[in-house]
Formats: C-alpha cells, sequence, structure tokens
C-alpha cells in the first residue's frame, strides 16, 4: 500500500478540489472561485494524498463554540471492499482508516479551536461511520436542508404568507 500524506488547505488548490469532487460525484458542480472561497472559510481543510494524488479530504467550520464536521469524503478506489452495515448498505469509509483519520485530524482541530460541541449531518450509511469516529443520536435532532436555488421562493413565499 502506498504511503498516505496528509496535509492541508494551501496543498491543494481550487482546480486540483474542483476536479477531485467531479470525480468523486459531489453532487455541487461548485466552480473554482466558489471552492477557493469555501477553503477559505473554512475553520480546518485537511487532504490525503498517495502518491501525490489526492485520494480524500474533510473539512470543518466553526464559530469557536460550535463546531460542524461539514465533509469527509474519499476517492471510491480508496475505500476497501463494500461490505454491510449493521444497519443496510455500503460502509461509506475505507478499511485502512484513510478517512477516520481525516475526520479525527478535522474534529481535534475544532475542539483545539473551543468547539464545545460538534455537529454533523449524515447521509444513509454514513451513519455508522460517525458512531464509530463517537457521534451519538440526539433526541429532537432533525437534519433539514434547503437548495439555493428555492432559496428565493421559499422566502417569497414565507414572506407573502406572513402579510396574510
Amino acid at each position: 500500500m502506498a504511503e498516505i500524506v496528509y496535509g492541508g488547505r494551501d496543498d491543494v488548490t481550487p482546480e486540483e478540489l474542483t476536479a477531485f469532487y467531479t470525480a468523486v460525484g459531489h453532487e455541487i458542480a461548485a466552480q473554482p472561485a466558489q471552492i477557493r472561497k469555501m477553503l477559505e472559510n473554512s475553520a480546518v481543510f485537511v487532504t490525503a494524498r498517495a502518491e501525490g494524488q489526492l485520494i480524500g479530504i474533510a473539512r470543518g467550520v466553526g464559530d469557536g463554540l460550535r463546531g460542524y464536521l461539514t465533509e469527509c469524503k474519499l476517492d471510491p478506489t480508496w475505500q476497501g471492499p463494500a461490505a454491510i452495515t449493521r444497519k443496510d448498505g455500503r460502509i461509506e469509509h475505507d478499511t485502512s482508516g484513510i478517512a477516520r483519520e481525516l475526520a479525527r485530524r478535522v474534529l481535534r482541530t475544532l475542539q483545539e479551536e473551543g468547539a464545545q460541541r460538534i455537529d454533523v449531518v449524515a447521509w444513509n450509511t454514513e451513519v455508522d461511520f460517525l458512531e464509530e469516529l463517537g457521534f451519538k443520536r440526539r433526541g429532537g435532532y432533525v437534519g433539514m436542508t434547503i437548495q439555493a436555488d428555492e432559496l428565493e421562493q421559499a422566502v417569497a413565499g414565507q414572506l407573502s404568507t406572513a402579510r396574510d
């Protein structure tokens, strides 16, 4: 197995990161300018490379009190064989611990920066991976999202309802 080298935001270009997102099938088709802004606004950004090739990333944002593990992505060719999780589906991390190490580096940095609580939103089989990292389900939390292109219509609808 190749040696894995971990780095940070200064070790990746927006163009390389855009190509990585495309290769792993990331749902947001961000442009390099947006990626640059995302890098600048992340509290912590960690990369993993094998033989110079970007194979994984993880990042977190925070405000000094709360932190968020916003993403942990690993190139599918490094995820290891598919496996059945405790609940159902494919484990979203590798068998060699690369994704786990990426996430741990983000979590440690957020804690060092004062985060008293770190939240994450799990998609499907990521739940097992996150539970292995120590995350727990808390009662009352409901993950919700809105796409940016839906925001204007949602806000307009909310405002007109409030006026009626």
